[in-house]
């Protein structure tokens, strides 16, 4: 059994997510609505591609059930769409009529899953949990790169030349040689870089710059 603060910390969790359900049968939603609610996880559920785009609800992390054979777009077609604009929600493809090319397809277009209806509650219950975890890990990488460059682009210029030169791998000593520089100089701006970027170390701040690349070099 997890302790208390691993159940409140999955439910604090849950409770940050959405699963977006688009199925043409009204049954099939209702029952995924109720299966989802009862493990505290927020649901948006419609009838078509149409009426998701139209709704086009508000979602941080999350992922969507998403039937293959639907009114008007499909929704391999819908996903192909989300493919091409670069769209991170995770897909878990569910069908009643799936076959081993369809789910082929489905998987190459970047689905999640391909589950065949009916479907087996834990197993999407667990789809969904692993899929909410992969976007909810890239919305924080993509949270930090953000951080990142805002706090590269508050470096001078020569904080900058500096930062990038010490993550080449480059000495204090080579640096103010490069530059001509004093050592005591070079160590000063590489401080107060390491000090806006909020990085403890050296190699905290390799790590934090690598991340930036090449935007950090095209600066």
């Amino acid at each position: 059994m997890g302790t208390k603060a691993e159940g409140n910390a999955t439910a604090t969790a849950a409770a940050t997510a959405t699963v977006v359900i688009i199925d043409d049968d009204e049954a099939v939603r209702e029952a995924l609505e109720g299966l989802l609610d009862s493990v505290g996880l927020r649901v948006e559920s419609f009838a078509s591609v149409q009426q998701y785009v139209d709704g086009r609800p508000s979602i941080d992390v999350g992922c969507m059930v998403l039937d293959v054979r639907l009114p008007g777009r499909s929704g391999m077609d819908f996903q192909a769409e989300l493919a091409k604009s670069g769209n991170s929600l995770p897909v878990i493809f569910i069908s009643g009529h799936a076959d081993v090319p369809m789910s082929v397809r489905a998987m190459k277009l970047g689905a999640f899953e391909f589950l065949t209806k009916p479907v087996h509650h834990q197993e999407l219950l667990d789809s969904i949990q692993a899929a909410i975890a992969r976007h909810r890990a890239r919305r924080d990488q993509e949270r930090a790169l953000v951080l990142h460059r805002a706090r590269f682009d508050t470096l001078t210029a020569r904080e900058r030349e500096i930062t990038l030169m010490v993550v080449s791998g480059l000495r204090n000593k080579q640096i103010a040689g490069d530059l001509g520089l004093s050592e005591a100089t070079v160590k000063l701006h590489r401080g107060q870089a390491m000090r806006k970027m909020e990085a403890r170390s050296v190699v905290d701040l390799v790590r934090i710059v690598d991340t930036l690349v090449p935007q950090a070099e095209g600066a």
